[in-house]
Order: C-alpha cells, then structure tokens, then sequence
C-alpha cells in the first residue's frame, strides 16, 4: 500500500474538556471499540482498583485525575487511530497546548450538566487560533441537565461557531429514552444497558410505547424547529473549524457513544500539510519527517526510560532508520520505536504521517525537535512556550542524593511541565510552573522515581523578563527583583510584582526586557 493510502486512513485528535466533564471515561470506551481493553476502568475507579488504561502514572490512579497527555493507537473499522488523551486541569494546559499542535482535530466534551466551563473555553480559543476542526460530544445525559436548546445556543454565543446537531437527545435523566441520529435516519434507543436499539425511522410506527411517549414527541417537535431554523450540515466549514458537529450521550452509561465515533471517524480529517522554515510539506511527501511535541521520562519506572513522543509529519518511518536532528545536524538511528496504550507499548515496525511514535531518547532531544531524513534541513513551527508564574526553590532534604537529586531535576523539567532556573551567583535552584499542582506532581515523582525528598521553598508568583547579557548589571537587582539564569543560561528577572516591574522599567528605558509569551506568540503560531 502506498504512502498515500495509508496517511488517508490515519485520525489523530486529542480529546479536551474541563476536569470531570468525562474525558477519559470517553477515551475507555474508544479503546473497547479498538478490542484493546475487555472493560473499561473509570478515573473514579480508586475504590475498585479500576483505574482508566490512559491514566497510567501512579499519582493519577490515586488523585483520580490525569495530569500528563497519553497516547493511544489502534486500528478501527478499517482506520488507524490515534488518541491523545490530554490533561483537563488547568496547571497542566502547557501539555495539553502542545498537545494540540500534533493533531488533526478534536473532540470536545461538554457536561450536559454544567455546559461550557473555563478550562473547555480556553482550550477551545487555541483551536480556534489553529483552525483545528472541533467535534463536540455534550456528555451526561443520563442525568438531569441542561436543556438542549439552551446548550446549542450557549456554544454558539460563547465560542463564536456554528452548531450542527448529528443526534438529538429525547429527554434527560430518568426520562432519557435515547437520540435522534439524524445524519442515519434512525433513532437509538436507550436501554439502560450496554446494548443500544437502533430503529430506523421507517419502522418507528411498529414502536407505540415510544412513539406515543409525551418526552418522545417532546424532542420530535424540538428537533423539527432545529431542521427549519438551524444551520444545514457543511463539511468544508467543519474541516475549517467553523462549525462544530454535536453528539448527544453519556459516556458512562455507555451510551450515544458509538453512533457518535463511527460518524467522527468518518468526517475527521486526514493529516494536512505542515508549515516549516522552508515553507509547507505535504504529508504525502517521500521523505520522512516528523517533531517532537513531548519527552516523558520513567514511563518504564524499572529501566528509566526516556521517551520522546513524535508526530510524523510526511513520508514513511522504518525502525532502524537513520534520521537527522535539525537543530544539530547529528544523526542518529532510531532503533528503539514504540507505540502506546498509555503505558503499555509494543514495538512498531513502521509509520506514516499523523502516526504518533515514542522513540527512545538518550538525552539528545527537546521539545520542537524536528527529525528528517534525505538532504532535508527544515525545522517545523515552534510548538508555544509559556511564562510559569509560581516559582520555589527546591533542594534535596538529603544532601548525600545531590546526583539523583540533579538527575531527576534535569530529567523532570525536560518534559517540559516545570522550568528550571539558577541563581545568577550561587548553585540555588529555583522551579517555576503555571499551577500548583504541578509542584505536587513534581514532588511525588522526584520521591517515587527517583528517590529523593525534596524541599519547596515558596517564592510566590512572580514575573519573568528576559534581559540580554550585555544589559545586566548586577547592581540593579536584588532579592526582590532577582537576578536568575533559564537552563540555556540566558539572564532572566524575576519580578515581584506589577509595581516592581513598571518602577524598573520607568528607571531603566534603555533596558529591553522580553516578555516570553510575547515572543512566542502562540496565538499567531496557531493561524
């Protein structure tokens, strides 16, 4: 089969939601479609010792939350599908921003209950920015919720996109009897079980005890005011991002949640050309390429592992293959090549564009690698980078772990989740990150992976400005607006407050201080 037969059967999408909203209870029951699990454990599974195949690190089976992006692969229906499950916690969006920039769509869970939340609005304006179709699922029907309508209504004024209904749910609750499919002219019918009834609409009049129910007839004329007002299905503003496809069901019960995948998968993009240095690259080209989105370390806890997780991007990828890594020139062979189920991974022999491969790495690559073959010398957009804006310092409570302790730190902030900052003069370490919760991941892991207890130090927010080296002088800087160097060594301040800032500057107009989100700006590398 040919390069491009088999990109056309690649769906690589990420699913994104607000935490709870059902997420990774959606992404278990896609696996059981791909015969990959017999059951599905839930995140809330701790009482029962299920825990969902996605989340795979320990912190997660015991928060009951995911907090790193996981992969999944595997074949459906004739297609090959890869799922990024990312993190819905708002500490954690830096992964799941960078998520986003290797896939070709996504699908979006709403809470029926709640409708749009902070963290789904967030995530929805960077998809937004990078015209990433956006396929929604309204989740929890199975409980009371929110009028359909009003949800419809609420998507379109919130989040500025056209709403096309693909299913059209006959009440809620204890009154739910199932949706409308109206893209396959048929009713599902709920029946409280795993096992859904699908009654085409021609046989509808053999079923009185439904057709006759005050709820069915309900959402009959409710779904009859969407058909004569609503806007017509149009598959080029989908691939555009401009309208969004909605889903109605309850990914625990199970239920709406097949009908809703066999139809995404069958409109979800095929992978699309990539912008490089030395402009587009057609995923149908000869030559392989591919860049690396993120780095995971330990996911093996008994080898200590180093994976780098890479989107390719164009061409055919063989294990063995040799490669070349743009930013240095160095080549190296790829050996080593996995693909995943969370943490389960099995050894892959080949790969085309939108196939997500982890590929060992021996503390050689960064994140926004790029990796070709050929004469290639591109390098693909930089993935967005953000400002923390807790920071700590961190010491090892045990000064004799001070090599795990440098090991675990050099390989945790690798990933990308914290970043990692020294003091001007001194050895002090200093971890910044845009939540919370990623010091207590942070914390966790240093103990369980690598051995060492460590000691935080808060610091408080604070905010970061990069300064060039021929402008410091250290004279101007103190413990309040302090003087650190980033892992490249570049001088950094790291400001107290906004008054701290402005009175600096207003003293020091000649000094170029450098905003990172500024620099990187990620919402104009996401056209």
């Amino acid at each position: 089969m040919s390069i491009q037969d088999e990109m056309k059967k690649r769906r690589t999408f990420a699913i994104i939601s607000h935490p709870d909203a059902g997420k990774t209870t959606m992404t278990e029951k896609m696996l059981l479609f791909g015969n990959l699990i017999r059951s599905a454990g839930t995140v809330k599974g701790k009482k029962s010792g299920k825990f969902a195949t996605s989340d795979w690190m320990e912190i997660e089976k015991q928060r009951g939350i995911s907090v790193t992006s996981s992969v999944m692969n595997f074949s459906y229906e004739g297609y090959q599908v890869n799922i990024l499950d990312t993190p819905g916690h708002e500490d954690f969006s830096e992964d799941t921003y960078r998520t986003l920039t290797a896939v070709d769509s996504v699908v979006m869970i709403i809470d029926g209950t709640k409708g749009i939340e902070a963290q789904t609005l967030k995530l929805f304006k960077v998809c937004k920015m990078r015209g990433i179709p956006i396929f929604t699922f309204i989740n929890k029907m199975d409980r009371e919720g929110r009028e359909p309508l009003d949800l419809l209504e609420e998507i379109e004024s919130t989040l500025d996109i056209e709403t096309y209904p693909m299913t059209w749910p006959a009440g809620m609750g204890k009154r739910f009897l199932g949706v409308f499919d109206r893209h396959n002219d048929q009713f599902v019918k709920f029946t409280g079980n795993e096992r859904e009834e699908y009654i085409p609409y021609s046989e509808l009049g053999q079923h009185q005890e439904l057709t006759e129910d005050i709820t069915y007839q309900e959402a009959k004329d409710e779904m009859e005011l969407v058909d004569e007002a609503g806007d017509g299905f149009d598959l080029e503003k989908v691939l555009r991002g401009d309208q969004t496809p909605v889903f109605f069901g309850s990914a625990l019960a199970p239920f709406g949640v097949e009908t809703f995948f066999n139809t995404f998968i069958k409109y979800a993009p095929e992978p699309a050309p990539r912008r490089s240095t030395e402009g587009i690259v057609s995923p149908e080209s000869e030559e392989f390429s591919g860049f690396i989105f993120k780095i995971q370390a330990n996911m093996n806890p008994q080898h200590r592992d180093r994976i780098a997780f890479v989107r390719i991007c164009s061409g055919k990828f063989e294990r063995g293959m040799n490669v070349t890594l743009s930013r240095t020139g160095k080549t190296i062979k790829l050996s080593q090549s996995q693909q995943f189920v969370a943490s389960s991974r099995g050894t892959v022999e080949e790969g085309y564009a939108g196939d997500i491969i982890g590929i060992y790495d021996p503390n050689v690559y960064r994140i926004g690698d790029t990796i070709l073959t050929g004469n290639q010398k591109y390098q693909y957009d930089e993935l967005p980078q953000f400002p923390p804006e807790l920071f700590k310092k961190v010491t090892a409570k045990n000064v004799m772990k001070s090599k795990q302790f440098k090991k675990g730190l050099e390989q945790l902030v690798q990933e990308g989740a914290i970043q990692l900052f020294k003091h001007y003069h001194f050895e002090d370490y200093i971890i910044g990150a845009v939540g919370e919760l990623q010091y207590q991941v942070f914390e966790y892991r240093m103990k369980n992976e690598y051995n060492v207890e460590v000691e935080l130090m808060p610091m408080g927010e604070r905010i970061p400005r990069w300064i060039p080296s021929d402008q410091v002088d250290e004279s101007m800087f103190d413990e309040r607006n302090m003087l650190v160097l980033d892992r490249e060594e570049n001088p950094v301040v790291l400001f107290k407050n906004d008054f701290s800032l402005r009175w600096f500057k207003d003293k020091h107009k000649d000094i170029e201080l450098v905003d990172l989100f500024e620099v990187n700006q990620y919402d104009q590398s996401f056209e």
